[in-house]
């Protein structure tokens, strides 16, 4: 079974950083897009990040370009999501996800996904 953790979150100011880790197991990395949404309160999960090992290739969110950075470790299978210079509006739960490579970039799209893990709550706040 395809399993998926997300960790890293938590409170910070504007203008910091954090790391978001998602430790995955269950597949082999290279066979799906592994990647990132958010959901803030009142809002539709939207995506923010993603990439396929196998293509070497990614995807940001035009919210987030410039500031934010996926990237992954096989030998540890995990996934990262490097998040600078962050802004209030970032604040939300992150969740990590996958989607087989084979149905495309365009399926990563939340009712898409074919797996989910638990959200970290990121707060950006001064």
């Amino acid at each position: 079974d395809v399993q998926l953790q997300a960790s890293g979150g938590g409170l910070v100011q504007p203008g910091e950083s954090l790391r978001l880790s998602c430790a995955a197991s269950g597949f082999t990395f290279d066979d799906y897009i592994i990647g990132w949404f958010r959901q803030a309160p009142g809002k539709e999960r939207e995506r923010v990040a993603c990439i396929s090992t196998a293509v070497a290739a990614t995807y940001y969110a035009d919210s987030v370009k410039g500031r934010f950075t996926t990237s992954s470790d096989n030998a540890k299978s995990t996934v990262y999501l490097q998040m600078n210079s962050l802004k209030p509006e970032d604040t939300a739960v992150y969740y990590c996800a996958v989607v087989s490579l084979g149905r495309g970039w365009g399926a990563f799209i939340a009712s898409e996904m074919d797996s989910w893990g638990k959200g970290t709550q990121v707060t950006v706040s001064s």
